[in-house]
């Protein structure tokens, strides 16, 4: 169905570029392709050269022509897509004083508007339909008009509730501009130009706290800033390889700045009344120790990894809490990961995880009575939120599985009692019972169980005779949840299969599994996909060759390595913003990531053996001459996180090196970074493309299956 011979596909100039590192010597033919002033185009798309411009807008205009006479298809996965969005959606109303807080869309926005009304009107909105009666605070619609890429990195109001602090990217460089608006009269007043998306309103009411990115993209300097006075710098991290945080522990009573990598972290403390004060260092950093804080009375609640691989929580003195005094409030249990924690004035609250399912637990802090809150599914995602208030009995958490639209629930913490909030609307319609979700266990080579999360319809025959689509990631010890997806259902409704393999490099059954996919350990990450795929194919879920492996920017690099080395079982692969030039990237020190990566992946720099590693798997570096299956690349010409000469160089590798003449597409996006088109209804363009490359290339192009 795909006119692969449109056109002739683009082929890139050879300009071979070597280096030697180790005494080994590496050739880059297209090293071209990496713009000498990519700062500059992060921040300003436009200023890119010309002779990059150029083959970019060639691989798109090839991938276009490819793709036309599926054209048709897409537009009706748009619409299908589109349906399953509320037009008017909103967000559960959050209090905080006499206030709620929330978000609505209007039928059409692309963007957001925020909202507040008074709290009793929060309280009384229905789970069915949006709140009324509000004041809007911001127009994101507005703020975007006449933009090519607009996204509202996040906002904060003051204690007072006057004032609303908040920041918007317009490149796709992830570079946001921080503004703080009178909400008396709606007026911005600018007050930095290049900081991370979030920000945090000081106990003064006046005084924003924001994270300035360096010239190399790099967050590492805490602003104190105020309409008409210079900036202040609250803290400076001096070590390149960590970035820098900052927020408010739910008590109001301090700032905190956290500085971290991947596996190191500090946390210095400020008076939130009086953020010109010094920063009070909680522990020292030391190497592969983490915690973060939370704050009640005179002590501060700690979760950390320190004699505890999967976490602990523990107490210490306001004005002694080094390490020295850290007092266990729940001991570590190997196996069950404690996520997150929130200190309430009367609860302790935590999400842990066990053998991949989360569950909450609530502590009543007065006596230590305790309980949980858990689900029958087999395969389900779980969250809890912070919410603005300290002093209450209400917790709200959202609950979603691969089958079911996602849920928020308010929970009273003293009467047990639960209020359900909102219950994701799906306006072209929802069957739950259409469909089944399961969770497999995948054996691996050395004989541990990957978890398999799937779903499918229930009149899908399992015979061997479905596609599949296998999406992975694997890094950073992040957990994909086995969470509802409605856009997916445009291919399970097709007959599709859809999976997560929830491989090693992320924390899925504690912080071990992570620990077992990284640095000397990554090749358990690939290993274990690759034992997802196979499993499917021995259960009858799929078949090889049937299979259509699918993930993004870290993810994207475990989608080039089985390219590689498992070509056969997959017939389509989609790699999203790929970081597939793994060892070239972490070689240049100059770029955002690489310092603050090393801990992740390894120091090829310094370390002979991380170089060797790196280059065993590093998707561009072992790209041969074999039979590859059909690949669709998407990168964004403005990421920060992904460079676009990583797919843009892989993609010209591949097709300079397969055997079979494989259909190998690129699509750049020329106004966007690592997240893709912004808007809540562009992006689907580029999600429904890439369903229908996927359907087009397994053989499933034709309308939904119906019961």
């Amino acid at each position: 169905m795909l006119n692969k011979r449109a056109s002739q596909p683009p082929v890139a100039d050879r300009r071979p570029v070597t280096v030697t590192h180790h005494g080994v010597t590496l050739e880059d033919p297209y090293h071209w392709l990496r713009a000498e002033n990519w700062r500059e185009v992060m921040a300003d798309p436009s200023v890119l050269a010309a002779d990059i411009h150029d083959y970019l807008s060639a691989e798109n205009a090839y991938t276009e022509a490819v793709l036309a006479p599926v054209e048709a298809l897409k537009e009706t996965l748009v619409a299908e897509l589109r349906g399953r969005i509320a037009e008017d959606d909103w967000s559960v109303p959050t209090p905080d004083g006499n206030y709620a807080y929330g978000m609505t869309y209007a039928e059409g926005d692309e963007q957001p508007r925020l909202i507040r009304m008074y709290r009793h009107l929060g309280d009384a909105a229905a789970p069915d339909a949006p709140p009324s009666d509000y004041e809007i605070l911001l127009d994101a619609n507005k703020e975007a008009a006449g933009a090519g890429y607009f996204k509202l990195g996040s906002a904060a109001h003051s204690p007072a509730q006057t004032h609303l602090a908040w920041t918007s990217d317009r490149s796709g460089g992830e570079l946001f501009t921080l503004a703080w608006r009178d909400l008396s009269t709606g007026a911005d007043t600018i007050l930095h130009e290049r900081v991370t998306p979030s920000v945090t309103v000081a106990g003064d009411n006046r005084t924003v706290l924001a994270i300035e990115v360096d010239d190399n993209h790099r967050p590492g300097k805490v602003l104190a800033l105020e309409p008409g006075a210079e900036p202040r710098t609250l803290y400076e991290e001096a070590d390149s390889g960590f970035f820098v945080s900052v927020g408010r522990t739910l008590s109001g009573r301090f700032i905190v700045i956290d500085s971290h990598d991947h596996q190191t972290s500090e946390v210095r403390l400020v008076d939130a009344h009086d953020p010109s004060s010094e920063p009070v260092l909680v522990a020292p950093r030391l190497e592969e120790e983490e915690y973060d804080i939370a704050h009640i009375d005179e002590q501060l609640f700690i979760r950390t990894n320190r004699d505890a691989r999967d976490f602990r929580i523990v107490r210490a003195p306001v004005d002694a809490p080094g390490r020295e005094n850290w007092e266990d409030i729940v001991p570590h249990r190997p196996g069950v990961l404690i996520v997150d924690m929130i200190v309430f004035q009367d609860y302790l609250v935590w999400l842990e995880r066990e053998n991949a399912l989360p569950r909450i637990v609530i502590r009543r802090l007065a006596d230590g009575d305790e309980h949980q809150i858990a689900f029958d599914e087999e395969a389900y995602s779980l969250g809890i939120s912070e919410g603005y208030e300290f002093q209450t009995d209400r917790l709200r958490f959202t609950y979603s599985s691969m089958t079911t639209p996602t849920e928020v629930w308010d929970y009273d913490m003293a009467t047990r009692e639960r209020r359900l909030r909102k219950r994701q609307v799906i306006p072209s319609g929802h069957d739950a019972g259409q469909y089944v979700t399961r969770r497999l266990m995948a054996p691996a080579p050395d004989g541990a169980l990957v978890p398999v999360s799937l779903y499918h319809r229930a009149d899908t025959p399992i015979d061997g005779t479905a596609p599949c689509l296998l999406y992975g990631y694997g890094s950073y010890g992040i957990t994909i949840p086995a969470s509802f997806s409605a856009n997916s259902l445009s291919l399970v409704d097709r007959g599709f299969v859809y999976a997560i393999a929830h491989v090693r490099g992320g924390m899925d059954k504690g912080f071990d599994w992570y620990d077992q996919g990284r640095r000397a350990h990554k090749e358990n990450t690939f290993s274990d996909f690759m034992a997802a795929a196979d499993h499917l194919i021995a259960e009858g879920y799929t078949a090889k060759g049937r299979i259509a492996a699918q993930g993004g920017s870290a993810g994207g690099m475990l989608m080039g390595v089985i390219a590689n080395r498992a070509p056969d079982r997959f017939g389509a692969i989609v790699a999203e913003v790929p970081f597939v030039d793994v060892l070239t990237t972490m070689l240049d020190d100059t770029l955002p990531l690489t310092p603050p990566e090393w801990p992740e992946w390894g120091d090829p720099i310094r370390d002979p053996s991380a170089f060797l590693r790196m280059k065993g798997y590093s998707p561009v570096d072992n790209v041969t001459a074999q039979a590859y299956p059909a690949i669709f690349a998407l990168a964004g010409v403005s990421d920060p996180r992904v460079t676009y000469w990583e797919p843009a160089k892989w993609v010209a590798r591949l097709r300079a090196s397969a055997t079979n003449d494989p259909l190998i597409l690129l699509k750049t996006n020329m106004e966007a970074g690592h997240g893709g088109a912004s808007g809540r209804f562009k992006r689907l363009g580029e999600v429904a493309l890439v369903q229908a490359f996927v359907l087009s290339v397994l053989g499933k192009a034709g309308e939904k299956e119906t019961t």
